[in-house]
C-alpha cells in the first residue's frame, strides 16, 4: 500500500509528510523523494492483546511518499509529468491544497485560492494520463496492421483505450469511465492518475481550525482539513502532553491517523485479525476477500491444507469476553474457503497439509 503526495510548491507537503511520519524536516532530502512507513492504527487489537497476551504485535503498515517540488521555470506546474514513474506505482493520492496565509512563504500565482489549485493539479493529472493513453493507442494502431495471434486481444484495448483517450479529451476522469472488473485489471499496468482514489487534504492556518474554507471535488474519496505547521509539533510531542495541546486547539484526533485510516479506507480495504501465544496481527485485505485467500496472506501451506476458517466478529468476541465464551454463544462459526471475510473478522484457519 503506497500513497502519492502532491501539491504546488509552498503548499506544505513536506509538513504533511512530516506530521503523517513523524520524520523531521531537517532529516528530508528536498530535492530527492522521502519515503516512510505507517502505522495503520488498531485499537482491536488491544482486546486480543489481552487475551491471548502474544509475544508480539503487529499492525499493518501504508507508505507515504513525498515527491519533490517543481524545478526552476515550473512553478505553474506541481511536477507530476517529472514523477510518473513513481505515481504510476502508487495505489492512491493525497492532494494537498493550501489555504493558509503566510507573509514569508509565497503562495502559489500570487494567491491562496485552494479550489483553484485543486483545479489545477485536476487538469495536470488528465494532461499526464492523455499523455500515456495517446502514446499506448498510436503504438497499437501500428500493431494491428500486421496479422499476429494476438490481435484481437490488441484490437479490445485499442477500443478500451480509444474510449479513455475520448473522456481525458473531455477532461472527465477514468475513475468516471473505466468499469471496475476487466477494464480496471486491463489498465492497471498502465498506473493512470485519474483512475487512482484521491484523498484531498486542505492545508489550514491555526485561526482556521474548526472553519477551513469550502472546496469542492465530487469525485475525491475524502476531503480532511489539517493544520500541517501544528501536527507536525504534535507528532513530535510527547504523548502525555498531547491531549492537553490538541484540548487547547479543538483537535480530536491526530492528523496522521484520520489520513491513514481516509487512505485505507479509499483503498477499499478492511482488517482480518489474527492471535495466538506468538503474535496478535492486524492484515489488510481488499473487499470481497475470499477465506482461502485470506489464508494464503498469512502463509500458503494455510491455503494448501485448508479445512475451515474459524471466525467470529470482532463485537461479538468483544460482548462475550473470551474465545470460550463467544463459542459457549455460539457466535464462532466455521466457514467455507468461499466465505467472504469481512471487516473485523477474528479468523483461525484450520489446515492440514
Amino acid at each position: 500500500m503506497r500513497v502519492g503526495i502532491v501539491g504546488f510548491p509552498f503548499s506544505g507537503k513536506t509538513a504533511v509528510f512530516t506530521a503523517i511520519s513523524g520524520v523531521p524536516a531537517d532529516h528530508l532530502r528536498p530535492a530527492e523523494e522521502n519515503l516512510a512507513a505507517v502505522h495503520i492504527p488498531e485499537p482491536r487489537l488491544d482486546l486480543l492483546e489481552k487475551l491471548f497476551k502474544p509475544r508480539k504485535r503487529t499492525e499493518a503498515t501504508m507508505d507515504f511518499i513525498d515527491l519533490p517540488g517543481s524545478r526552476e521555470g515550473e512553478a505553474e506546474k506541481a511536477g507530476l509529468e517529472r514523477h510518473l514513474a513513481t505515481l504510476r506505482q502508487v495505489e492512491a493520492l493525497l492532494v494537498v491544497v493550501r489555504a493558509f496565509e503566510s507573509g514569508s512563504v509565497p503562495p502559489h500565482q500570487g494567491s491562496v485560492n485552494p479550489q483553484r489549485d485543486l483545479d489545477q493539479l485536476r487538469d495536470e493529472m488528465l494532461i499526464a494520463d492523455l499523455a500515456i493513453c495517446a502514446g499506448r493507442v498510436d503504438k497499437l494502431e501500428k500493431g494491428i496492421v500486421k496479422a499476429t495471434k494476438d490481435r484481437d486481444l490488441l484490437k479490445h484495448e485499442l477500443e478500451l483505450l480509444l474510449r479513455c483517450q475520448h473522456a481525458l479529451e473531455s477532461e472527465k476522469p477514468l475513475s468516471t469511465v473505466v468499469r471496475p472488473g476487466d477494464e480496471e485489471k486491463m489498465l492497471r499496468s498502465f498506473g493512470f492518475l485519474t483512475q487512482k482514489p484521491v484523498i484531498v487534504l486542505v492545508n489550514i492556518g491555526e485561526e482556521q481550525i474548526g472553519r477551513p474554507p469550502p472546496l469542492r471535488d465530487p469525485l475525491a474519496f475524502d476531503t480532511v482539513a489539517v493544520c500541517a505547521t501544528l501536527e507536525t509539533e504534535l507528532i513530535r510531542m510527547d504523548a502525555a502532553d498531547r491531549p492537553a495541546f490538541m484540548a487547547e486547539y479543538g483537535i480530536r484526533a491526530l492528523a496522521r491517523d484520520r489520513l491513514v485510516q481516509a487512505c485505507f479506507q479509499a483503498l477499499g480495504l478492511i482488517t482480518m485479525l489474527t492471535a495466538n501465544p506468538e503474535e496478535t496481527r492486524a492484515w489488510p485485505l481488499p473487499k470481497g476477500t475470499p477465506a482461502i485467500d485470506a489464508a494464503a496472506k498469512i502463509h500458503t501451506d494455510l491455503a494448501r491444507g485448508f479445512i475451515k476458517a474459524e471466525t467470529v466478529a470482532y463485537d461479538d468476541l468483544r460482548a462475550a469476553g473470551s474465545l470460550r465464551d463467544a463459542k459457549a454463544a455460539g457466535k464462532v462459526r466455521l466457514e467455507p474457503k468461499s466465505y467472504i471475510v469481512q471487516d473485523g473478522d477474528f479468523i483461525t484457519i484450520k489446515f492440514n497439509v
